[in-house]
């Protein structure tokens, strides 16, 4: 069984090629010229040389750049996996647009062309924007507010697997993706790891004293192994063509509590008060980003924000105004033993690995 992977060598994609090689068949990976050498340190650490095969291209080009020879040895391949595209919301409307939207619509164009006999994408729960109330699996177009970039970028590129694809599809939609649960390994500062610098900061204080801090919103949390393990059973299992699937915990949680998880591990203050409580949450992020554009107080703010490793243009965005139904998910997951694990039992973890590599 032979499938093609894009982005193998980003986060999520190392991780899901490792369960791809557990299972039998080759595994082709698209990567670009110039990334050959990590690709190289990737297999070293995969083990299975001989089934990792590389298909030079690039994300930009028609059909991924495959060329006759490439679609010759790939055709009728039994799965494409898409994962490669820009996971940051702080990257600018281009990046995301060429990445994400365009991105998408050539590896579409090469999995039709290859005849596939199934198309995954990873998308985001970021296609839902800022839609209000529960987004189940089986909603995608309900007129959802798009204001950022990457909200827009990862709906106009579910919207064309959906309506480009010749093939059977699938799509993926993980929460806010954190290190691996068991080792802590991550690969960049995103979602909660920007306020790690803030809570290192804090735990130069005793830990009995009480903090007073904003309540930002609910958000929701996976751990990536929980990514890679739901992507590659719901893709081997029978019966879910055309069909999305929330990767995200069944509770969100209120932010107060994802900071002094990590406060915890970090052995500084607990947040004991929040400022404003959850209904206030939108009031305060917006408010917080409107101060940012201000005359007077924006240029400061900004500063500050940036001394504690914190990017303005996130601010707005902290917080879901969505919750995330996982019911097809956790059904179709039955009996796997793949469940997302309570972030307190992991969040030391995540920490230590942030303080040895990334801080």
């Amino acid at each position: 069984m032979a499938s093609l992977v894009t982005g193998a060598t980003g986060f999520i994609g190392k991780h899901l090629v490792e369960r791809l090689l557990a299972r039998d068949g080759d595994v082709h990976v698209l990567v670009r010229a110039s990334s050959r050498p990590k690709l190289d340190a990737l297999v070293q650490r995969w083990g299975h040389a001989e089934r990792v095969k590389a298909v030079v291209g690039d994300l930009g080009l028609p059909r991924l750049g495959a060329g006759d020879a490439d679609l010759e040895a790939l055709r009728g391949v039994d799965h494409v996996f898409h994962l490669a595209a820009v996971y940051d919301m702080a990257a600018d409307e281009e990046r995301n647009r060429v990445a994400n939207v365009g991105g998408t619509r050539n590896a579409v164009e090469l999995a039709n062309a290859l005849v596939a006999g199934r198309f995954h994408h990873v998308s985001s729960v970021a296609a839902a924007g800022m839609y209000r109330g529960t987004f189940t699996e089986a909603m995608f177009d309900e007129g959802q507010p798009l204001e950022h970039p990457y909200h827009a970028t990862k709906f106009a590129s579910e919207k064309i697997v959906r309506e480009e694809t010749a093939v059977p599809w699938r799509v993926y939609r993980p929460a806010v993706v954190v290190g691996d649960s068991r080792t802590g390994e991550m690969d960049k500062i995103d979602g909660p790891y920007y306020f790690f610098r803030a809570i290192r900061a804090a735990s130069r204080l005793p830990s009995w004293i009480p903090l007073v801090g904003p309540e930002l919103g609910d958000t929701n949390i996976v751990p990536v192994d929980f990514v890679a393990d739901a992507i590659d059973h719901l893709a081997h299992a029978d019966g879910f063509d055309g069909q999305a699937f929330h990767l995200c915990s069944p509770e969100p949680l209120p932010s107060v509590e994802v900071l002094n998880a990590f406060a915890r591990a970090a052995g500084a203050p607990r947040l004991a008060a929040r400022m404003g409580g959850r209904p206030a949450a939108w009031a305060v992020t917006r408010g917080t980003t409107a101060a940012t554009r201000a005359p007077l107080i924006g240029g400061p703010l900004r500063r500050l924000l940036a001394a504690w490793g914190i990017p303005a243009e996130i601010i707005a965005y902290l917080g879901f105004t969505a919750r995330f139904d996982t019911a097809a998910t956790r059904r179709a997951l039955g009996g796997s033993g793949v469940a997302v694990p309570p972030l307190e039992g992991y969040a030391d973890r995540l920490w230590d690995y942030w303080e040895r590599n990334l801080r």
